[in-house]
């Protein structure tokens, strides 16, 4: 992998960090190392109930695509792959401590319900399975990164179409300009993981 592919990972999984309704969330949502919802920017703007939503969905997207690039950090045979993954911890936390404030700040929950049935009418709560989470921790090393690849590209494209539908139905801009920072960062990152799936089967 050439220094330069190495660099415009770390571009693509960086490029939302400057940025800093639909059912309940849980009775004891769960929080993120090092959440300080006072850091993130305020968002008084004209809002509705896509924006809602799509916050609150994007925050347990993101708690998942967090779960799985700690996986990755600590087990990836390839160095690249292992700097793009703590490059994905980093951003996505932030960006949780973002949509979470913002939620808060609207007075709504901050996290979505995971009962599926709640999300119907919007297409679905986009989720990678306990049970795909818990098959990538136990993979072994000689299979490791390929699982990851093929796993996370299909978690990052979930990103890329919600953020998608957030720019066609949103009407919040700081909603709105997060939802296209997602969008290009986690389809230059998706291209990238296909160049990198490729040259491990090389």
């Amino acid at each position: 992998m050439t220094r330069r592919l190495v660099a415009a990972l770390l571009t693509a999984a960086a490029l939302t960090t400057g940025l800093a309704a639909c059912g309940t969330a849980p009775d004891a949502p769960t929080t993120t190392s090092g959440e300080t919802a006072a850091a993130a920017p305020a968002n008084t703007g004209e809002r509705n109930d896509h924006d809602v939503m799509f916050l609150q969905m994007m925050v347990n997207h993101h708690e998942q695509g967090v779960q799985l690039a700690q996986i990755a950090a600590e087990k990836a045979t390839s160095d690249q792959l292992k700097t793009l993954a703590s490059a994905v911890v980093a951003t996505q936390n932030d960006e949780i401590t973002t949509m979470k404030s913002w939620l808060t700040s609207w007075g709504e929950a901050d996290r979505a319900a995971t009962d599926v049935n709640l999300h119907a009418d919007h297409g679905g709560l986009p989720a990678t399975t306990p049970e795909e989470i818990e098959s990538l921790r136990g993979a072994a090393a000689a299979d490791f990164d390929g699982t990851f690849l093929a796993l996370f590209i299909g978690h990052q494209h979930n990103a890329v179409e919600m953020a998608k539908t957030e720019s066609a139905e949103g009407v919040n801009a700081d909603a709105k300009s997060l939802a296209k920072s997602i969008d290009e960062s986690r389809t230059a990152q998706i291209q990238l993981m296909l160049q990198l799936s490729a040259a491990s089967a090389a």
